[in-house]
C-alpha cells in the first residue's frame, strides 16, 4: 500500500508510546527494551510503546502511569485502543526488543537478563489484557530499528539481525 500524503512521522525515545491514525508512521530503536506494536486492520488505527523495565513494582497512589514500565504502558495502550472505537482484543499485537545488549558480560550472569525480563513482562501482558500477539522479534543480540506504517500495518525492522518486514 502506496504511503498517504499528509503522514505524521513520529520517533519513539524509551518510555515513550504513541497511538495514531492512518496518516501515521512510528519509529523507534531498540536494545534490551520492548516495543510492542497495536494494529487494527478495519479502523486502520494503531500505536506502538517502548518500554525500558517491566514494572516499577508498587504504584504511588498519586503517581501517573509512565510508558518507561512494561505495565503502565500496556495500560497506557489499552486505554487508546479503548477510545478508538475498537474493542482491544480486535487489535493485533506483535513484539520486538529485548536483546542482550552485552553478551561478553552476560556470560557470567546468573539470573535473567533485563531485555529477557522485558519480553517475559511483554507476553504476559499480553496475555493478562486478553490481547492476541501475532508475531514477535525478541531476543538475540544487538539492536533493531523498528518502522510502523500505520496506513497498512506493515512493520519494517533493521538491525543486527538482518532486514525483515511483515505485511
Amino acid at each position: 500500500m502506496r504511503k498517504p500524503d499528509g503522514v505524521v512521522e513520529i520517533f519513539l525515545q524509551p518510555g515513550e508510546w504513541y497511538f495514531g491514525d492512518r496518516y501515521t508512521r512510528i519509529r523507534t530503536v531498540l536494545g534490551s527494551c520492548v516495543s510492542a506494536v497495536f494494529w487494527h486492520s478495519g479502523l486502520l488505527m494503531g500505536g506502538m510503546c517502548h518500554f525500558v523495565l517491566p514494572s516499577r513494582g508498587r504504584l504511588p497512589a498519586a503517581a501517573d502511569l509512565d510508558g518507561r514500565y512494561g505495565d503502565e504502558a500496556f495500560r497506557l495502550m489499552v486505554r487508546e485502543l479503548r477510545g478508538s472505537g475498537g474493542r482491544p482484543d480486535d487489535f493485533q499485537v506483535r513484539l520486538f526488543g529485548g536483546a542482550n545488549m552485552f553478551p561478553a558480560i552476560a556470560r557470567g550472569s546468573r539470573g535473567p537478563l533485563v531485555g529477557q525480563k522485558n519480553v517475559d513482562a511483554a507476553r504476559a501482558l499480553v496475555r493478562d489484557h486478553g490481547l492476541k500477539c501475532v508475531g514477535a522479534h525478541v531476543e538475540g543480540e544487538g539492536h533493531r530499528h523498528l518502522l510502523f506504517d500505520v496506513w497498512s500495518g506493515r512493520v519494517t525492522l533493521k538491525g543486527a539481525h538482518g532486514d525483515t518486514s511483515s505485511p
